[in-house]
């Protein structure tokens, strides 16, 4: 046998599986894990919202607020969706809604994030006394009915945008520090943390440095989920004359008008309750597929991934 001849395999051997490069295995964590159509569904959703809000004043040039046109007209090509009690366009102001609600429910679930997770970070970190303390006050606003305690808020600080906005986000910041405590306990439990603790690393950089990198995923579940929960809560507290005041427009606000018209002008209520029905559904869809993305235990079953091929016993 001459040195360039290869050498011949043995009786059983098989070839070496290919390498897989570390693009090539996050690529197919990837897919293996997005295979949730209902998460794919709550993705074009939100997207479609978030597109119908920005683009929308540019597609459809007529102004929400102006009373142009006859009253209670009904859906026509003239006017797509007809108009309202006082001649103003249906759809534009449905257009309008949409930015409201993302307006409303991006700077809510901004003030709970923010709020939500320092308190969960020092409960979770600090332990004792502060968690203690911390918990009994998350528990003491999980006691009341959440829109019940929206109510109270905005009624105390008065009816309007902004204070909506600010009894919304209190409301729900109970849930992120709930959330955010859980996971830093997790997190505290590994052996890096203690490492870096018993190297004299400060709580401030354990938790800037190690805490939060590691409780991005729940967070990201948690903030899509919400964001369907604060525009749901805006269009209830708008719908009570708390929210969004009249004459701009707002999905709650269109209701609670509409009510009065139920009978003889039906697209004044369906059109509004229909919109804030679909954009809730697909934050709530995208949330479902986000945590199937995110959470590392829900990874592809045996069924579902290429078993590795049994080797035989050797000769």
């Amino acid at each position: 046998m001459s040195a360039r001849e290869p050498i011949p395999a043995l009786a059983g051997d098989t070839p070496p599986p290919p390498a897989w490069d570390a693009v090539g295995r996050t690529r197919l964590g990837f897919l293996g894990r997005w295979r949730n159509p209902i998460g794919i569904i709550g993705a074009g959703i939100v997207v479609f919202n978030v597109l119908a809000a920005f683009l929308g004043p540019v597609v459809w040039r007529v102004d929400p607020d102006a009373q142009a046109r006859d009253r209670l007209l009904a859906p026509s090509w003239e006017s797509p969706l007809g108009t309202d009690e006082l001649g103003r366009d249906v759809l534009a102001r449905i257009i309008h809604g949409a930015q409201v609600s993302l307006q409303v429910g991006a700077i809510a679930v901004g003030i709970a994030l923010v709020v939500g997770t320092l308190l969960g970070l020092l409960a979770g970190y600090y332990k004792g006394l502060v968690d203690a303390t911390l918990m009994r006050l998350v528990d003491l606003m999980f006691a009341l009915p959440g829109i019940v305690l929206a109510i109270v808020i905005a009624g105390l600080l008065g009816p309007s945008r902004r204070n909506a906005m600010i009894a919304i986000g209190v409301v729900i910041t109970p849930a992120f520090a709930r959330v955010v405590r859980g996971a830093v306990l997790e997190v505290m439990g590994f052996p890096y943390i203690e490492s870096t603790r018993a190297l004299g690393a400060s709580g401030l950089r354990v938790m800037g440095r190690h805490l939060l990198p590691n409780i991005v995923a729940p967070l990201t579940v948690l903030v899509t989920v919400y964001l369907g929960t604060a525009i749901l809560s805006e269009a209830a507290l708008s719908f009570l004359g708390l929210g969004t005041q009249p004459p701009e427009a707002s999905w709650g606000g269109m209701l609670n008008t509409a009510r009065s018209y139920i009978d003889a002008a039906w697209w004044l209520s369906i059109f509004p309750g229909a919109a804030i029905m679909v954009v809730v559904l697909g934050f709530n869809f995208l949330g479902d597929g986000l945590r199937d993305i995110l959470d590392p235990r829900l990874g592809p079953t045996i069924g579902e991934a290429p078993a590795a091929k049994k080797q035989p016993p050797p000769e």
